[in-house]
């Protein structure tokens, strides 16, 4: 809006400016009007592909957005005890986040590099390390979270909501609740879990 603003206000100027000439000097009027309407012309047929442009970027990073995001959440062996993230910059996505399968992590950069407009793939998946002690936290945790009748709605249907991440011990709850209550109380099944070292609680609330 400011854009249109200054360009409005230099219109105006240059209309004034026009007029005096005339006055001084009548037979130039013409030729100045004729320049001043091509060179107002010019400025028009480039500032309008320029806003087109503006809007097509934001209407494509949207659209990207989406895309990364529908790709992701259809890669065929992501569970409930990965976590996937991503950013965008430009044409760039950036893929974060942990897996326990290490295929998922090469099969999230080729679903999302074969995205159209996208031109780089910077790929900071960590493959989490095997351990048959973290198998049995990551499968105690989901029973002690989704056991819980009020935490159940927020189950595979198809995807779970809470996402479990287990690492050396350490268990880290990612993903999206309703409500405070729920958050705290995923934390607390989480944290009675036998053998668990520490939960962080990184569940965000999103009301609807």
């Amino acid at each position: 809006m400011q854009f249109v603003g200054e360009r409005g206000t230099q219109m105006k100027n240059n209309f004034l400016a026009r007029l005096l000439i005339a006055g001084a000097m009548a037979g130039a009027f013409g030729v100045a009007t004729s320049a001043t309407s091509a060179a107002t012309m010019r400025t028009l047929a480039i500032a309008a592909p320029q806003q087109d442009a503006a809007r097509n970027s934001a209407q494509y990073e949207k659209w990207l957005n989406n895309q990364v995001h529908h790709e992701l959440a259809m890669l065929p062996w992501l569970s409930v005890f990965d976590n996937l993230e991503y950013r965008i910059e430009g044409t760039t996505v950036t893929l974060q986040g942990q897996v326990v399968r290490p295929s998922i992590k090469p099969d999230a950069e080729n679903a999302v590099k074969h995205i159209e407009g996208v031109t780089n793939v910077v790929n900071n998946i960590e493959v989490l390390p095997p351990s048959p002690m973290d198998s049995q936290i990551r499968m105690a945790t989901f029973r002690a979270i989704y056991s819980e009748p009020s935490l159940q709605r927020y189950g595979p249907n198809p995807v779970s909501s809470i996402h479990i991440v287990v690492k050396n011990g350490n268990v880290t709850l990612v993903g999206v609740v309703d409500n405070d209550t729920d958050k705290n109380l995923a934390y607390m099944r989480a944290n009675g879990v036998p053998n668990v070292f520490s939960v962080t609680n990184n569940l965000q609330v999103v009301k609807g």
